[in-house]
């Protein structure tokens, strides 16, 4: 069985997250990029089935920039049995529909019998992406899985509803995604970065995966406007002289809060 796992680089949540006030794009050089945390979560889930089935190819991908390398590498350390990477000036702010067609393309080209990603990235958290795959590749989907469970034939898992749990299963080839409700991504280790060193790593640009993307095309998505965020202001000391209350009621009042 082949697994292709979707990675993605963003911006640290613990680091300051800024936009670019002339691109509207993401200032990836604002603070420490790393993989995404869901991603990663993806990937042990691939892995730890791999470590029970010895014909299992584990493959990371990802959509990114040249300075994403590092980052990628991180999945063959954690115990990938190679890597692709789709590099190409063109994709730079590319929407969620280019991204879905470049990245079915490239798991497409790769061969694949199911696909991992996360739910939503930390970054853009459009959530959307998972299923606009399945589209693409002509395959079943599974979306937000709680637990999952992979056989030869299939997979299962766990999703949250509105009224519980539901139980859902997708005949291979698929692709599902994950929650974090699964656990927490391994550590890599010295032997395995070590390794991942000489492991398979594969870059492609648009021109190796056949797909056009045409920068005088209408845009599939539109910024309106981007502005700084403001600083935060100080806020409205009440101080008790016997009548805070009435401060208070008028406070809530004048900003339309009652």
């Amino acid at each position: 069985m082949k697994i292709v796992v979707l990675v993605k680089e963003v911006p640290d949540t613990y680091g300051d997250r800024k936009l670019d006030l002339e691109t509207g794009l993401a200032d990836r050089g604002a603070s420490e990029r790393v993989l995404d945390e869901i991603g990663e979560r993806a990937l042990e889930v691939a892995l730890s089935y791999a470590e029970k089935d010895a014909d299992t190819e584990v493959v990371v991908m990802s959509m990114a920039s040249d300075a994403a390398t590092a980052s990628i590498r991180k999945g063959l350390a954690m115990g990938a049995a190679s890597a692709v990477h789709i590099v190409d000036e063109a994709l730079a702010g590319a929407d969620l529909g280019v991204t879905a067609r470049t990245l079915a393309a490239a798991i497409t080209r790769t061969g694949f019998d199911l696909v991992i990603t996360g739910n939503l990235s930390t970054d853009g958290a459009g959530g959307v992406l998972p299923a606009m795959l399945a589209e693409h590749l002509g395959v079943p989907q599974a979306t937000a899985l709680s637990s999952v469970e992979i056989s030869a034939e299939s997979v299962q898992g766990t999703r949250a509803t509105d009224f519980g749990t539901a139980r859902v299963t997708a005949e291979l080839p698929a692709v599902i995604s994950i929650t974090e409700a699964l656990p927490d991504a391994r550590f890599p280790n010295f032997k395995g970065i070590m390794a991942a060193k000489k492991k398979p790593f594969e870059t492609l640009t648009l021109a190796d995966l056949g797909v056009d993307v045409d920068p005088g095309a209408a845009p599939q998505s539109i910024m309106t406007t981007i502005a700084e965020k403001p600083p935060r202001t100080a806020g409205v000391k009440i101080t008790d002289e016997g009548d805070a209350g009435e401060k208070l009621a008028a406070y809530l009042i004048e900003n339309r809060l009652v």
